[in-house]
């Protein structure tokens, strides 16, 4: 009946999308619903059996358990206290200069996304344990509010991030080398925000006042230890999941496990480890990976109905028509991420657009891995700026009430936000910065 109309299929699919999402409705949901109806409406009752050997297929993939066990690695990790540990020890090693705390805060962002792949964590551990003493110190608020939410969204790009994990399959990319294109964009994004610091809190010292002398000054030795017993087990986390996807010694999902394990070891040396313990962060990544899984199979039912409504000729048809040349197109795509990014999240985004996009990609000649990770830092970007702005929203639940949401959370993270979309113009200035380490392998 409407197989001959697929303009108004697509108006009934993404404005069902759209009504279910404003109203509140769970994502994954919403894709299945509206992706049910649309279907059945242009292809029919074979439509149900084409889907359900979709999900299967996708279900079936062997990439995706790395989800699972990446999820566990950041709980785990989460729940060890080496995030707490980590940061007393940068305290006292960057705590005499101005924006001292910020920094530490930074630099314990970056160590944790490179050791947990996921965004809600580093946000909510910092603001549990380095929001308080920047307060405490005499730190502004939008500032110190701002660099927990910017670190904290480090950890949906630099790996092992879950992002990418589901991303590799969808584009058909290999997941090491996303991962390995990910690690200088992810540190340039840490080194513009410690750069930010530095210069307002230089021109502005009550930003960021440093410690004083007497709380940081401490015996070598002392110093020393405190690196060895907080960073080194870490880095040695982060060494045993990419170090093995770097030389070349397991994939990615073997890779997953070996951190899985390895972030066992590590509670187990902090004294945190318990059966409870364990109990606590098996149902925490069943109760995660459960919901980014099942969002995933949403977002292929969704793609998969747009594809056979002919959405895909569509909307590339129309791309290529407009009279902006290949840059201009890919500006647009960017933008797109950008745009879903305020009202989803990235794990209903990957799934929905990639498909659409990767083969305009191809036909334009841009390199698929390097125009992976523009689209995947335009989506970070998204994660602090409203109405969806996730990063926010955790730090909000963990602040104490003296933190106002809009004065000094969202005004907080408007520079950051600044400071992304540079990062991501020097990222299409100079495709190095993402292809030079996939290079080596």
């Amino acid at each position: 009946m409407f197989g001959d109309s697929p303009e108004l299929l697509l108006l009934l699919l993404f404005g069902g999308l759209i009504l279910g999402l404003v109203a509140g409705y769970p994502v994954a949901f919403v894709l299945l619903g509206v992706s049910l109806i649309v279907g059945y409406l242009g292809v029919g009752p074979a439509f149900f059996h084409m889907m359900i050997l979709r999900v299967f297929e996708t279900m079936h993939s062997y990439i995706l358990v790395a989800i699972i066990l990446f999820v566990f690695m950041g709980v785990m990790l989460e729940r060890s206290g080496a995030a707490e540990k980590l940061f007393s020890s940068m305290h006292i090693l960057l705590g005499g200069l101005k924006g001292g705390l910020a920094l530490a805060t930074v630099a314990v962002s970056t160590i944790m996304a490179a050791a947990t792949g996921i965004m809600g964590a580093p946000v909510i551990i910092m603001g549990l344990f380095a929001l308080p003493e920047m307060l405490k110190r005499g730190y502004d608020k939008a500032l110190s509010t701002g660099t927990i939410c910017a670190g904290g969204t480090l950890g949906i790009l630099i790996p092992p991030s879950i992002m990418l994990v589901v991303y590799g399959p969808m584009a058909g990319i290999s997941v090491g080398k996303l991962f390995l294109g990910a690690i200088l964009p992810g540190f340039l994004l840490a080194g513009l925000y410690g750069l930010y610091i530095v210069v307002r809190c230089s021109l502005k010292p009550e930003l960021g006042p440093p410690l004083p002398k007497e709380q940081r000054d401490l015996p070598l030795l002392r110093k020393l230890g405190l690196t060895f017993t907080s960073l080194l087990p870490t880095l040695f986390l982060i060494l045993a999941v990419l170090g093995t996807i770097f030389f070349g010694v397991a994939a990615p999902t073997e890779a997953a496990a070996v951190g899985a394990f390895a972030s066992v070891v590590l509670a187990v040396a902090y004294g945190r480890f318990s059966l409870t313990t364990l109990k606590e962060a098996v149902f925490r990544t069943m109760e995660v990976s459960s919901m980014i899984l099942l969002i995933v199979a949403g977002a292929f039912v969704f793609t998969g109905t747009f594809m056979l409504i002919g959405g895909g000729d569509l909307v590339q048809n129309a791309l290529m028509a407009l009279p902006v040349g290949k840059w201009g197109i890919l500006a647009i795509m960017v933008g797109c991420f950008f745009v879903f990014g305020l009202f989803m999240e990235w794990v209903g985004i990957v799934p929905i657009l990639v498909p659409i996009f990767n083969p305009l990609i191809q036909n334009l000649g841009f390199d698929p891995l390097w125009t992976a990770i523009l689209f995947c830092v335009a989506m970070q970007t998204s994660f602090l700026t409203p109405p969806m702005a996730p990063a926010l929203f955790y730090i909000k639940g963990v602040s104490p009430p003296e933190i106002e949401f809009g004065p000094h959370i969202v005004r907080g993270a408007l520079p950051f936000i600044v400071l992304q979309l540079i990062g991501l113009t020097l990222l299409a200035l100079f495709p190095q910065l993402v292809t030079w380490l996939p290079s080596l392998q």
